[in-house]
């Protein structure tokens, strides 16, 4: 796990969003350049959690609203993200706010010692 210094520098500070509920964080998301090099300046990978006592109760779809806006008001023209493909729940909700399976990138993540797939997807302004 990085540490905050190191978040903190790789995330886009104007892009950054905390769901809070009964003075908890519940749910955060936030943005990372997906390149330094110029002619990718509008291209950001998401970033996002939401707590499992939250989970199910809008505030997933309150984060990624807010962060989409903030994008698309910051210049940035493409969302990308990658997500376990047996996490539904996530992929039907980027789904419904316009990001489309691009690809499947196979045993490219580790988790709990298992090679995990994980499914891309991009969403892309108007």
């Amino acid at each position: 796990m990085p540490s905050w210094r190191e978040w903190d520098a790789a995330h886009l500070a104007e892009h950054r969003f905390v769901a809070d509920a009964n003075g908890e964080t519940v749910g955060w998301i936030a943005l990372v350049p997906a390149s330094n090099r110029s002619c990718y300046r509008g291209v950001a990978e998401v970033s996002a959690y939401v707590g499992e006592s939250a989970r199910g109760s809008g505030v997933g779809t309150a984060l990624l609203e807010r962060e989409i806006e903030s994008a698309e008001a910051g210049g940035i023209w493409t969302l990308e993200t990658g997500v376990f493909p047996e996490n539904k729940a996530s992929l039907a909700l980027l789904i419904r706010h316009g990001f489309r399976e691009v690809g499947v990138r196979e045993r490219i993540g580790q988790l709990d010692g298992l090679w995990r797939d994980v499914v891309l997807l991009e969403r892309r302004s108007r």
